[in-house]
């Protein structure tokens, strides 16, 4: 029923009295690197990111922007996955990790490289920082990765209680 606070009905792209942006409607946007990874990771792995070392070398001009981070066990690094490359059109729907025993699901729903934009973001082990360089483990990125940002993994607001993933995750 079109006024209904109780219902969703789109009405030439309104839900809710919200005018629906389309796709090229949305603003562009410019990220700049603030660091890159280093590793001996030259190919994505399939698994056993978790025992990749790697050293995140930040821009030398923001060494001041990382005081404090040592204080933290973990940090979460947002990188860009420079070397994912454009199938065509984007799928909507996948199998998660391309294994098609699982469920056909919304890419919204998995981890998946293939993406609008190629964003990874990882919680890592920091293992020690030297100036402007932070050694990390579990960084499911290859060298030479653009670090688009990195953040201090805060427990309270970082882990959700109560969380639930879909079964298809725990069953495979």
């Amino acid at each position: 029923m079109k006024g209904s606070l109780s219902s969703f009905v789109v009405d030439n792209a309104v839900i809710m009295g919200v005018k629906l942006p389309k796709m090229n409607e949305l603003p562009d946007m410019t990220l700049k690197a603030i660091g890159i990874v280093r590793n001996e990771v030259k190919r994505p792995l399939k698994q056993d990111w978790e025992k990749v070392v790697s050293d995140i070398v930040v821009d030398s001009s923001l060494t001041e922007a990382l005081d404090g981070l040592e204080d933290f066990s973990h940090i979460i690094v947002v990188y860009w996955m420079h070397q994912v490359t454009a199938t065509g059109k984007l799928p909507t729907k996948v199998h998660p990790k391309g294994r098609q025993k699982l469920p056909l699901v919304g890419l919204f729903a998995t981890r998946s490289p293939q993406r609008p934009n190629p964003v990874g973001v990882a919680t890592v082990k920091l293992l020690k920082r030297r100036d402007n360089i932070l050694k990390v483990e579990g960084l499911d990125a290859i060298d030479g990765t653009p670090v688009i940002d990195i953040k201090p993994y805060l427990p309270w607001n970082d882990s959700a209680a109560n969380a639930k993933v879909a079964p298809w995750i725990t069953k495979h």
